[in-house]
């Protein structure tokens, strides 16, 4: 029996959980009335229960955590009741009390699955150290499961050669990750992935690659808007010593790199008109030629595409050939952005503080409950790159131990307006506008403005050659 009644101060809660729900049970009724007032001041759910029948349907309608158990109750052996309680939920941990010090019946216990054992009478202390010690058990419990939370279609091998962004369990990332795998199977399948910026392309393309039986061939990502003009083709077909100034040697091209392999073509929207018809010799042929040279060169890879472009538009204003789309598009998959799978935001949360909590050195244990809330009413413009970032500032303005709203501010996040007329939706006129403004905004300076916009210098040239932007510093 305890002795007297006393607040102790329990951790408040689980990292990531919430309290702790704690049934008593025992055949002592002052006991259970007792432990469980004890409890409820410390902050947990408390529940009590003098028979093993009671006990049994009060665990069928609450969500048990804890179980504090008499291993000695009237009429029943509480060794029965400890092992149809782990049959029945496996989850719940036990923690075994007794007015005797049967060792035996300590030892049948912890195999039957028994988490810790007191013996009574037993100080607040002792009970305050155990019950703390199983919240530290469930810890690390959920901390595992974060880890290994990624949608089981993803092998361990997989996981530790793509990067680990891909995390949650909505319906629609499990869709995304089903059709990626039905991909994998079909190695020299072109495959054409779309969605916003942030949300994880090049993660498919790199499980596309890794799950396919290409898996130890190369795999080579390359960003079609970050290479200049003049060595586009260069780059991807290779040159010939001395063919042009700089030709310091002979030169391999993107595709006889990615022979046996996967060439990842992102942002392939952004590829200039004239080096299409070019890059889809390529790929129908494979066959390619060095600049500065007559020999073909056979060569078989994969192409995997991203873009965040409506790409099918684009054909229509005649600005991306229809025939190399056909060719890339043998199969799409479509990244819904993380506004429309807020159901992956907390997952995605948890892995980033974790994340970043380790690489500062700067212990983060909790996250306030209305941090989730707000994150999943944000719109997410940069989607898991965004969370990524914000998550990085929020660790780092974080003073205790605990991440609060106050350390996500979202800079970005504005009501939506309703507008009239056709105008204001004019896609093309916006994005000729936020270039105007981003360039007048950084004195126009075009790799600043680039890097505000979140495109390369080059793709920036293009676009203001595209819409016929001309700098006049005079206003």
């Amino acid at each position: 029996m305890i002795s007297t009644i006393s607040k102790l101060r329990f951790k408040e809660k689980a990292a990531y959980s919430g309290l702790l729900r704690v049934l008593v049970l025992d055949d002592e009724k002052p006991f259970t009335e007792e432990l469980c007032e004890l409890l409820g001041r410390s902050g947990f759910y408390a529940f009590e229960s003098n028979t093993a029948s009671e006990g049994m349907k009060i665990m069928e309608k609450e969500q048990i955590d804890l179980l504090i158990l008499d291993v000695r109750l009237r009429r029943v052996d509480g060794l029965e009741v400890l092992k149809k309680v782990k049959e029945a939920y496996p989850n719940v941990e036990v923690i075994i009390v007794s007015a005797h010090g049967d060792m035996d019946t300590v030892i049948k216990a912890m195999r039957l699955g028994a988490i810790d054992y007191l013996r009574k009478p037993f100080r607040h202390i002792d009970i305050q150290i155990a019950i703390e010690r199983t919240n530290k058990f469930f810890f690390l419990q959920q901390k595992i499961s974060r880890m290994e939370e990624k949608n089981s279609l993803i092998s361990k091998d997989l996981e530790r050669r793509i990067e680990r962004h891909l995390i949650g369990d909505s319906p629609q990332l499990k869709k995304v990750l089903e059709l990626a795998l039905t991909a994998a199977k079909y190695p020299f399948t072109n495959v054409l992935v779309t969605g916003e910026s942030g949300t994880g392309k090049e993660n498919i393309a790199r499980i596309i690659h890794y799950a396919s039986p290409l898996k130890d061939n190369v795999f080579c990502p390359v960003n079609s808007s970050a290479i200049a003009d003049t060595l586009l083709e260069s780059e991807f077909f290779g040159h010939k010593k001395g063919s042009f100034t700089g030709a310091l040697s002979d030169k391999k091209g993107f595709f006889e790199i990615s022979n046996n392999g996967t060439l990842f073509l992102d942002e392939i929207a952004d590829m200039p008109y004239n080096l299409q018809a070019k890059i889809l010799r390529a790929i129908e042929e494979k066959k390619i030629t060095r600049v500065g040279e007559t020999e073909e060169r056979s060569t078989n890879f994969r192409i995997i595409s991203a873009t965040n472009h409506n790409v099918d538009k684009l054909v229509e204003k005649q600005k991306f050939r229809l025939d190399l789309l056909h060719r890339l598009n043998t199969l799409r998959i479509h990244i819904p952005p993380l506004r429309e799978r807020t159901q992956d935001i907390e997952p995605l949360l948890y892995y980033f503080a974790e994340e970043f909590s380790v690489k500062m050195n700067k212990p983060v244990f909790k996250i306030a409950p209305d941090v989730v809330a707000a994150l999943k009413k944000y719109s997410f413009p940069g989607n898991i790159r965004e969370l990524k970032n914000i998550t990085e500032r929020a660790i780092i303005l974080c003073k205790g131990n605990t991440l609060q709203i106050s350390d996500f501010p979202l800079e970005y996040e504005k009501p939506i307006q309703t507008v009239s007329g056709t105008e204001s939706f004019n896609l093309k006129k916006v994005e000729q506008d936020l270039i105007r403004l981003s360039l007048k905004n950084n004195d126009y300076n075009q790799s600043v403005a680039a890097r505000q916009l979140g495109i390369t210098r080059d793709a920036l040239i293009r676009r203001m050659r595209k819409y016929g932007i001309v700098i006049h510093k005079g206003g």
